[in-house]
């Protein structure tokens, strides 16, 4: 059992928490993720690390009610326990791994979208701290549904754009990239792109032409989170590769987008069911 040490909403239906979890805390690094129960039958889910401290021994989480498993994760308080907390997993970013006077000759850009801006944050927040600045670029519907704006420019140079204009450059991510590299004349050795799949895609057909590496986070169904159950399978580079032992990051350019987000939708009438059955549950018994 892994208490939940704190929890604060920020935004409509997105909620951070810091879990007491010591020994995955020590051994995190920026890329990696966990895999979280909210109960003893609870679904496995697989959330990337939002941030950690190996002093105090915390994990931090981001999630968005979507269906079933994290409204019952998110429903849960300060003082309770999930099941399981797993991790961490997965491959870190590779720039970790780089000798630090090479990577403080590199420029980065992140493309973070909705509730993968939390996921970003910790990776610019590990260069801030090896003297490599970055460019930062957070997309959202609405100003309202923005998230880690505040602790993310403490980090990087944020840029902020919204779909409706509330705040920063009005359209897509991809229209304020555009207006950066190609308006401005920035240039960058790696784009490090992170949100909702569709983004994603349209992110990597807006670098591949000007030749820029862009690296991608896919969030994939999972089970197991060992590589033995075969669920998160994608396609990259026309090779068959799973998220949760070769990635979670990959190459954008190389990776199958159309049938990652085929896959995402697999299961969605399953989805449906089980929160209809677990409403009818809760108006019946009143929990």
């Amino acid at each position: 059992m892994f208490k939940i040490v704190e929890k604060r909403k920020l935004a409509e239906n997105i909620y951070e928490m810091k879990i007491a979890a010591e020994r995955v805390a020590r051994a995190a690094l920026p890329g990696q993720f966990v895999i979280v129960r909210a109960d003893e039958g609870g679904e496995r889910i697989p959330l990337t690390i939002a941030d950690y401290d190996a002093e105090a021994g915390t994990v931090t989480i981001v999630t968005q009610t979507i269906g079933l498993s994290t409204k019952k994760i998110c429903a849960l308080e300060a003082g309770d326990y999930l099941a399981d907390f797993a991790g961490p997993l997965g491959r870190p970013s590779e720039f970790v791994h780089m000798p630090i006077e090479q990577l403080r000759q590199r420029k980065y850009l992140f493309v973070a979208g909705g509730v993968g801006t939390a996921p970003v944050y910790p990776q610019v927040k590990w260069l801030k701290q090896h003297g490599v600045e970055c460019d930062v670029i957070i997309g959202a519907k609405t100003k309202d549904m923005l998230i880690y704006t505040d602790l993310m420019a403490a980090q990087g140079n944020v840029h902020i754009a919204t779909d409706d204009g509330s705040e920063g450059f009005k359209g897509m991510v991809t229209g304020l990239m555009k207006e950066l590299v190609e308006g401005e004349g920035r240039r960058y050795d790696e784009c490090v792109c992170i949100g909702p799949m569709i983004m994603m895609k349209f992110v990597c057909l807006t670098t591949k032409p000007w030749a820029l590496q862009t690296t991608v986070s896919l969030n994939a169904l999972m089970v197991d989170g060992t590589g033995m159950c075969g669920a998160c399978r994608v396609s990259v580079g026309g090779k068959t590769l799973f998220t949760c032992v070769d990635g979670p990051e990959f190459d954008g350019h190389q990776v199958d987008f159309d049938e990652a987000m085929r896959r995402q939708s697999m299961y969605r009438n399953q989805e449906k069911s089980a929160m209809e059955k677990y409403e009818h549950h809760c108006n019946c018994y009143g929990k």
